[in-house]
């Protein structure tokens, strides 16, 4: 769904307050002649940023393709993906080692994981994200459905006997069938879109229901015991299992919603293609203009703030918002501001590194993949 449809959200009086920054960017441009407005960081320090970091993972792969581990298939692939996401050819040697090493992870069932591990649905997702920008030439169509196919049995459903009115039904996990939760349900949404799965595909709308109990929304979508006990619209990590949000409880029980969570809820309906008039999304947005900012992941200060980046830059562009204003009326060229900040956390080797270290963010090959993921997102781009 582009800008135009969420136009129909701009609301007065405290309601989402999304505008697209054309009426007065138009009319300057008319004034001064044929220079176009732009909006995004400087194209220059953007490429150089995204150079001084793929030189970092040139020199961090190992010899055989990997990153971090031989058994760290889902950080192999999400620097891969950010590599070729950065203008980096998949013939490049880097690249190629990567793919090579990730082929070998491919299994007999259709799935893409490292064979004792405990994350298939996980490293599955993500390795389809990375075959998937290197497929231009349809090299790995069979792979591709392959893992579509694998992924879809990993769905909890049926097949777990469950019914619709299940909180977990819909919702996918690592892969390990502990439980589902909202940040592996988004990377198999992301999966299943890659592969070809439109909105109306029923994986994606099983999904939908999972996702819409993660929020703190009550609606007819969304009855669980948490529903209503905060209700600012914003999601938390899984209501799945008794209930879980990494940002904390509330004193009467509520899960609070926080950043990343709430970013990857929102883009995930619209993957499931809600507009801008459905309630959940207009909760959803309320929360983000509410709660904007790109010095932390709001609600976890710093924990998991590179994984935050490169939701937030994703689910906005998804969006196709160029400004994002604020509940005090602040516009906000968010392309900008972000690559801004993360040129600012930029090590001098190259590289990004979370000295909050949860989530394996103190690893700066990982950081390094978000932050390059992030930046992907941020390229300058005419104001429309």
């Amino acid at each position: 769904m582009k800008l135009n449809t969420y136009v129909s959200a701009v609301l007065v009086a405290g309601a989402v307050l999304l505008v697209p920054f054309v009426t007065m960017a138009t009319a300057a441009a008319a004034e001064e002649g044929p220079a176009v407005k732009m909006v995004g960081p400087q194209l220059d320090a953007l490429k150089k940023s995204r150079a001084q970091a793929t030189k970092f993972l040139r020199a961090s792969q190992a010899d055989d393709g990997s990153w971090t581990s031989p058994m760290a298939t889902g950080i192999t692939a999400l620097v891969t993906t950010s590599l070729l996401r950065s203008d980096v050819p998949v013939d490049d040697p880097m690249v190629a080692k990567a793919l090579k090493n990730l082929e070998g992870f491919i299994q007999k069932d259709g799935g893409i994981y490292f064979d004792q591990s405990n994350h298939r649905n996980y490293e599955t997702s993500i390795c389809v994200l990375a075959f998937d920008a290197a497929n231009a030439d349809g090299r790995y169509d069979k792979t591709l459905a392959g893992a579509a196919k694998f992924l879809r049995g990993l769905q909890w459903d049926e097949d777990e006997g469950l019914t619709k009115s299940d909180d977990s039904y819909g919702g996918a996990g690592y892969g390990s069938h502990e439980r589902p939760d909202l940040s592996n349900t988004q990377f198999f949404m992301e999966a299943l879109k890659a592969t070809g799965a439109g909105e109306d595909d029923p994986n994606i709308q099983n999904a939908l229901l999972f996702v819409s109990r993660c929020q703190n929304l009550e609606s007819q979508y969304n009855t669980t015991k948490f529903a209503s006990k905060i209700n600012d619209g914003g999601f938390y990590y899984t209501i799945a299992a008794g209930g879980t949000s990494q940002a904390g409880v509330e004193p009467n029980g509520g899960l609070r919603s926080y950043g990343s969570m709430t970013y990857a809820g929102l883009k995930s309906m619209v993957y499931a293609g809600l507009d801008a008039e459905d309630k959940r999304v207009k909760a959803a947005l309320q929360w983000i203009t509410d709660h904007y900012t790109v010095s932390e992941n709001p609600g976890m200060k710093q924990m998991g703030v590179f994984y935050y980046y490169h939701t937030f830059a994703k689910t906005l562009d998804t969006l196709d918002l160029q400004m994002l204003e604020d509940k005090e009326g602040g516009k906000h060229d968010w392309r900008k501001e972000l690559a801004e900040i993360l040129m600012q956390r930029q090590l001098e080797n190259g590289s990004w590194l979370n000295t909050t270290p949860r989530w394996y963010e103190g690893d700066p090959n990982l950081a390094t993949a978000y932050s390059l993921l992030a930046l992907s997102y941020c390229q300058p781009q005419p104001v429309k």
